[in-house]
């Protein structure tokens, strides 16, 4: 393994040469544990079992798991029974155990299926009610209006997620690249998810055989900041790091194997979440991705993939996110943008319009005096470019101050498209499209308009952060992604 490990992050100590004593330590071990496999196991290849290594922040390899002394282990060959007292006590022992486990497989998915099933029907009969308004009860909360395509089976969904959706949080892994994330940065949702799903208080199970989806607790964002050459164009450390991750939950669990991963769940807000996931090929192809890049040509998949919205929380504060804009008569700006050149869409829309028009604002620097804030309050449309890649804090920023957001990408499938009906308060304009902007946002007439931004009011509770989260907030609206995600898939047991 000592091929992919950085150089630049190891520090070994060398008070004593390791040669002297190390041979005479292991040899003794190796001996017995040889002899021990050689009586009590058929399996020649029983030391593939052991789990590989995990990184740890130092360089180190460990093999424990993240806050567990015993979660791995007993199903480590050197934690196996040994109260065999014969070669055919041993073998009638396994074939035992195999058709129990075989049992509890087929149970355990059979239960799970039973829950889903009656949730899909539960969903499908909501369906079939197209009032702009939910006939659902709620306390907090009932769903209406346009924005949503079906109210009343958005709501049912929701009822149905709260009652039956349980996730088990794999306990492998060790901080800081494991079980958590940053808060404070562009890629918050992806940390502010890791944690809250780390306390446990919200869709969390402690038993693996009741859960539905199965959540891999590491963090893309921390796993370039540790392992990340600066100036690569290949991230194959990060890649090997997820490949051995992987093995280990396979080896030391059976869900992966069992559902080939497609019941497993993975977030990133990193731009390389994508390509981070393509080192594992059923992590790519098969398992549930809730990405903020959700870009469709580098392979996002929206009948199993989901969007996370990008949030900027600059100071890791939230209260006050949500800012009243100016009324309709007082946004004089009728389009704005400001960043720097990051990547080309970013660079074709500053050619064509920094410095060129006075009702589409285009900047790469604000003027001294002029804050972003007071500008997107004073706009009626609010810019939102692809950088490098197709998402953007920007969408979320203008839905807080009731602007509509015009995105500008190609591929780019928006947050919670499944529920929400982004063409009644978005614009959307391809790239090649970009020197027609202020023709396409001065044809939108006033009466649609209002109405517009009415509704980009209506949305802004499912992109609320909160902590704890509150229903219909952003947290439980990307729950929710996931759980249409697992409706969507059915898991048979196909062992014999």
């Amino acid at each position: 393994m000592k091929r992919w490990l950085p150089a630049a992050k190891h520090h070994y100590h060398q008070h004593f040469h390791v040669s002297y004593w190390l041979p005479a330590l292991l040899t003794p071990l190796f001996v017995l544990i040889f002899l021990h496999y050689a009586i009590s196991l058929d399996s020649p290849s029983w030391f593939l079992r052991s789990p590989l290594p995990l990184w740890t922040r130092k360089g180190r390899l460990e093999l424990q798991s993240h806050g567990s002394s015993s979660g791995s282990l007993e199903h480590h060959p050197l934690f196996v029974s040994q109260h065999s007292a014969s070669t055919t006590d041993h073998h009638h022992t396994r074939g035992s155990l195999k058709k129990a486990r075989s049992h509890s497989r087929r149970s355990r998915l059979e239960r799970a299926e039973a829950v889903l099933g009656k949730a899909r029907l539960a969903i499908k009969e909501a369906a079939k009610h197209h009032q702009l308004r939910s006939i659902h009860h709620d306390p907090d909360y009932v769903p209406q209006g346009p924005i949503y395509r079906n109210p009343n089976a958005f709501h049912r969904s929701f009822l149905e997620m709260e009652k039956s959706f349980k996730i088990y949080v794999y306990k492998e892994g060790i901080p800081p690249m494991f079980h958590t994330g940053f808060v404070k940065t562009v890629y918050s949702t992806e940390g502010m998810f890791i944690h809250e799903m780390k306390k446990g208080n919200l869709y969390h199970t402690a038993d693996p055989d009741e859960a539905l989806v199965y959540f891999l607790p590491f963090s893309v964002v921390l796993m370039v900041k540790y392992l990340y050459a600066p100036g690569a164009r290949e991230i194959p450390e990060i890649g090997l790091v997820l490949a051995d991750y992987i093995d280990v939950i396979s080896h030391n669990h059976p869900y992966w194997n069992q559902s080939h991963g497609r019941d497993h769940l993975m977030v990133a807000c990193h731009d390389w979440g994508p390509l981070a996931s393509s080192y594992v090929p059923q992590l790519f192809n098969n398992s549930i991705r809730v990405l903020c890049n959700a870009n469709t040509s580098e392979g996002f998949k929206p009948l199993k993939d989901a969007t996370f919205p990008e949030i900027n929380l600059k100071t890791g504060e939230f209260d006050g996110l949500i800012g009243r804009g100016l009324p309709p008569s007082k946004r004089s700006v009728l389009a704005f943008f400001a960043g720097r050149l990051h990547g080309r869409v970013r660079h074709l829309l500053l050619e064509e319009w920094k410095g060129k028009d006075r009702d589409v604002l285009v900047y790469e620097g604000l003027p001294d005096g002029i804050s972003y804030e007071s500008m997107l309050k004073r706009s009626k449309f609010c810019l939102c470019p692809s950088g490098y890649e197709v998402a953007s804090p920007r969408v979320v920023e203008a839905i807080y101050v009731e602007c509509i957001p015009v995105l500008i990408s190609d591929g780019y499938v928006p947050p919670f498209s499944d529920v929400l009906n982004w063409d009644l308060f978005s614009i959307r304009i391809r790239i090649r499209d970009i020197p027609n902007i202020k023709k396409i946002l001065t044809s939108v007439p006033q009466h649609q308009y209002l109405r517009m931004k009415r509704r980009v009011k209506e949305v802004q509770k499912h992109f609320q952060v909160n902590i704890p989260p509150k229903r219909y907030d952003v947290f439980h609206m990307t729950v929710h992604s996931i759980w249409l995600r697992r409706l969507n898939i059915q898991i048979l047991n196909t062992s014999t």
